[in-house]
């Protein structure tokens, strides 16, 4: 299962950036999501940087195996997830 965000329309606002990160991290989770796509969007880079320092966290890169950033696509970044034995 993958799971898709699109910041584009919140770009601005920090706070709700972070909750929306976080809410599809949970989401992902929760689903047992084998992948989230976050797009950041090109512009200047800021939010991209933003959402890789969000990743970073410890309490949250405890919950997902590895981050890649799209060599095709500036704007686009891929967290994936691993999951093993039956769901609990």
């Amino acid at each position: 299962m993958k799971l898709k965000l699109d910041l584009h329309e919140i770009y601005n606002r920090g706070d709700e950036i972070d909750r929306a990160l976080r809410e599809v991290i949970d989401e992902a989770v929760r689903k047992r999501a084998t992948l989230v796509e976050i797009i950041p969007g090109k512009g200047s880079g800021q939010l991209k940087k933003h959402v890789l320092r969000y990743l970073d966290r410890k309490e949250v890169k405890a919950l997902y195996h590895r981050v890649e950033k799209d060599s095709d696509n500036f704007g686009r970044v891929f967290v994936h997830f691993r999951w093993s034995g039956p769901r609990r």
